[in-house]
């Protein structure tokens, strides 16, 4: 149980590179809510592919939306190409388009997700689905969870040891690109 708990943790610290995956879900004319797989743990980055072949689609980035954004939408039930989305992360997860699929498709949606980390099951003699990277965190995790109810007297020890090695392995669990910031200066300029 100490070992889901620490999954479960980490779950919450997201995201971790090795649970993203691309998902893909095809919209149909007419309906703006899908269910996602119950795994799911957030969306990162959602796009639309419109055509049905490689050679002629194109896909449309959406920006998620709020609740709130989502329901300040004066006509829900408008059609057209979807332009952003909302994500409902209740128990059974959905995800809502605005505009609303229309018959000029068909529309694909295409996101990557973050899903749950799957639960060890050692005595079962699976191996727990994590990075080689994350080993050393892993353990002290769950020696400090351990600790919790068997040795309290070490605990503020052990989650230092935990957060040492969280925070080593979480630098390495990175996408290595290139940040880059230019300003907008254009519209400064009198032409």
């Amino acid at each position: 149980m100490a070992l889901n708990f620490v999954l479960s943790e980490w779950s919450n610290t997201q995201p971790n590179l090795w649970t993203v995956g691309l998902q893909t879900l095809p919209l149909t004319q007419g309906v703006a809510t899908y269910s996602l797989p119950a795994s799911t743990v957030m969306i990162l980055d959602l796009y639309i592919s419109t055509g049905t072949t490689a050679t002629d689609s194109n896909d449309r980035y959406l920006w998620p939306v709020s609740r709130t954004e989502y329901a300040s939408y004066s006509n829900k039930l408008s059609q057209g190409v979807p332009t952003v989305f909302w994500y409902d992360r209740l128990v059974s997860q959905t995800v809502t388009f605005y505009l609303v699929p229309d018959g000029n498709g068909p529309y694909t949606a295409k996101f990557y997700s973050v899903r749950q980390n799957q639960d060890a099951d050692v005595a079962g003699g699976q191996n727990v689905e994590i990075p080689y990277r994350f080993y050393e965190a892993y353990c002290a995790g769950l020696a400090w969870k351990l600790s919790e109810i068997y040795a309290p007297q070490l605990e503020d020890k052990l989650f230092a040891r935990y957060q040492r090695s969280m925070v080593l392995a979480q630098t390495q669990d990175t996408e290595n690109v290139n940040l880059i910031i230019a300003p907008g200066v254009g519209g400064y300029f009198d032409q």
